[in-house]
């Protein structure tokens, strides 16, 4: 689901890989159902490893597992507290999903204003109407 949301909200600054310590064998029906609804196809994205993830390429790991990641990882983790949906009902991978998705726009909109402090940091104008 976040992959999902971070595709489809945020390909302005940031390029997004999903991948799990157990994944699943399948994305679950439900879970494209309820993504579905927000008018979001997941039906490209395919349950990974974080081994087959090259995480060498990434600047953030967002941890939604529950389990403590290493310390030794040389990129910056955040654990997002988000329960697995997997087995329960439609209502809850809608309450779920509603979730992720406010934790992806928080993300989005932290990100947009790094990246605006850091244009303005560097001295980026831009230029305007008749100069």
């Amino acid at each position: 689901m976040a992959e999902g949301f971070a595709r489809r909200y945020g390909s302005d600054v940031m390029e997004v890989a999903s991948a799990g310590l157990a994944p699943a064998l399948i994305v679950q029906p439900l879970t494209k159902e309820v993504m579905q609804a927000k008018n979001i196809s997941i039906d490209d994205q395919y349950p990974k490893t974080l081994q087959s993830v090259e995480i060498e390429n990434f600047d953030l790991i967002v941890n939604m597992s529950g389990t403590r990641l290493s310390t030794g990882l040389p990129i910056e983790v955040r654990d997002w507290k988000i329960e697995d949906p997997i087995g329960r009902t439609e209502e809850f991978y809608v309450e779920v999903r509603d979730l992720i998705e406010t934790q992806v726009m928080y993300l989005i909109l932290e990100l947009r204003r790094e990246a605006r402090q850091a244009a303005a940091a560097s001295g980026t104008k831009r230029a305007r109407p008749g100069s």
